[in-house]
């Protein structure tokens, strides 16, 4: 293992520990995560038409995401909190695989990248259209959340294949 690819939240005898970032430089961050949530074709026509009980899906589970962003280091332990500039999310419906795409898009300025906030930000988003329409359909799915893409920082840019 070389010291790029050196666990960061390890200190030197195994223990976790939160990353010292006091000596980076701050630098534009960037990171987009995506992830889908699968369903029954019926329940798409729902989310679609609006016609579920608890309202607008799409525009709560956007919000939900923006929300989740902005706590995404209340909820991982060792996530440093950070002042975020910009958080995105654009759902999708997508009717040839009964599913909605999420991405995230998630900005700042500062020592530490946004993988996490964007990261968050989908899984939540994800959780919350799930939430909003169990009622008609358990067997949703959500899987394929994954980084898409990180810019700015001592690491270099990274671009998910596709």
């Amino acid at each position: 293992m070389t010291a790029k690819d050196e666990l960061t939240h390890l200190d030197e005898s195994g223990s976790a520990s939160m990353v010292d970032v006091g000596g980076k430089l701050v630098t534009r961050r960037i990171a987009r995560a995506g992830g889908r949530i699968t369903m029954k074709r019926e329940t798409l026509r729902l989310i679609r038409a609006g016609d579920l009980k608890k309202g607008d899906v799409l525009g709560v589970a956007r919000i939900a995401g923006i929300m989740a962003a902005k706590r995404a280091s209340e909820l991982i332990p060792l996530c440093h909190p950070l002042p975020l500039e910009e958080i995105a999310l654009e759902l999708t419906i997508n009717d040839d695989e009964s599913a909605i795409e999420i991405e995230a898009r998630v900005k700042t300025t500062g020592v530490t990248g946004v993988e996490m906030e964007a990261l968050t930000a989908v899984s939540v988003a994800a959780l919350t259209i799930y939430d909003m329409a169990k009622a008609v359909d358990r067997e949703m799915r959500i899987g394929d959340i994954r980084l898409l893409e990180k810019r700015g920082g001592a690491r270099g840019d990274f671009l998910a294949e596709e």
